[in-house]
């Protein structure tokens, strides 16, 4: 579907552009290989408290999810999951502990992506600033090495108690894969894609044998803080990305 094609009552679905934001970031995490199979969840925040979110549909493929199938859940909503469309409950209680407790998560995307995953299952399951992708990460990273089960709340609640700081955008899930926040959709969106090319970079890197030539704090900070203040980098890629499903018909915008 083109961008000219969209129909005004689609146009009138609640929260629409940022729906239509989280299809895009679906569709593409698809074709990046972040996700896997029916699991793994995106959020979006959409009131000012943060506290009610749009979220996946229980069990749906990434492929197949459109604007207008995302829920608007409210994280303070104690009868969520007696919905007929109740999502799936880790997600809800990962994604809905956040929303609750950190306000500045405003999007929040959790997979099992393959090198991230293969770095939280490492006994040292730090990122170290190696090149200019993993710098990116440099003192905005937290290691959850608590893992207790699927994330239903209790477990939720504990990690949404490790962002607390909003210097924190990445969370290695220990034993179970990798969570970002973000500002906005294309925000989490560029870190996510970041953090998986930064890992895959290091695990690489370590399958050589070889010394790892790791950044100084000094460099590694100043790279980390001018990648965060480069100019509608994050932005610009959702944008490409938006633009390939258009031009290739995509009904993501539906």
């Amino acid at each position: 579907m083109s961008v000219t094609s969209i129909s005004p009552s689609q146009k009138n679905i609640e929260h629409y552009e940022e729906r239509v934001d989280m299809a895009c970031s679906f569709r593409w995490a698809v074709r990046y290989n972040l996700h896997e199979a029916v699991a793994n969840h995106f959020s979006l925040a959409v009131n000012d408290e943060g506290t009610q979110f749009l979220m996946n549909p229980n069990q749906r493929h990434f492929s197949r999810v459109r604007a207008s199938d995302l829920l608007l859940l409210d994280a303070n909503d104690p009868a969520t999951m007696d919905r007929e469309d109740a999502p799936d409950p880790t997600a809800w209680g990962l994604h809905g502990s956040i929303h609750r407790h950190c306000a500045h998560a405003r999007c929040v995307m959790h997979c099992h992506s393959i090198h991230a995953t293969v770095l939280a299952s490492l006994k040292d399951s730090r990122l170290p600033a190696i090149d200019q992708n993993s710098a990116m990460f440099f003192n905005r990273q937290v290691i959850d090495e608590g893992y207790g089960g699927l994330a239903f709340e209790e477990e939720g609640e504990r990690c949404a108690a490790m962002l607390s700081d909003p210097k924190v955008k990445t969370m290695i899930m220990g034993n179970h894969g990798v969570l970002v926040i973000g500002s906005s959709v294309a925000d989490a969106f560029n870190r996510l894609y970041y953090f998986e090319r930064a890992t895959e970079n290091y695990i690489r890197a370590l399958q050589t044998g070889q010394p790892l030539r790791e950044l100084s704090e000094e460099i590694a900070e100043k790279t980390a803080s001018e990648i965060e203040n480069y100019p509608s980098q994050a932005h610009r890629h959702l944008e490409e990305l938006k633009a390939i499903l258009d031009s290739e018909g995509s009904d993501y915008r539906d």
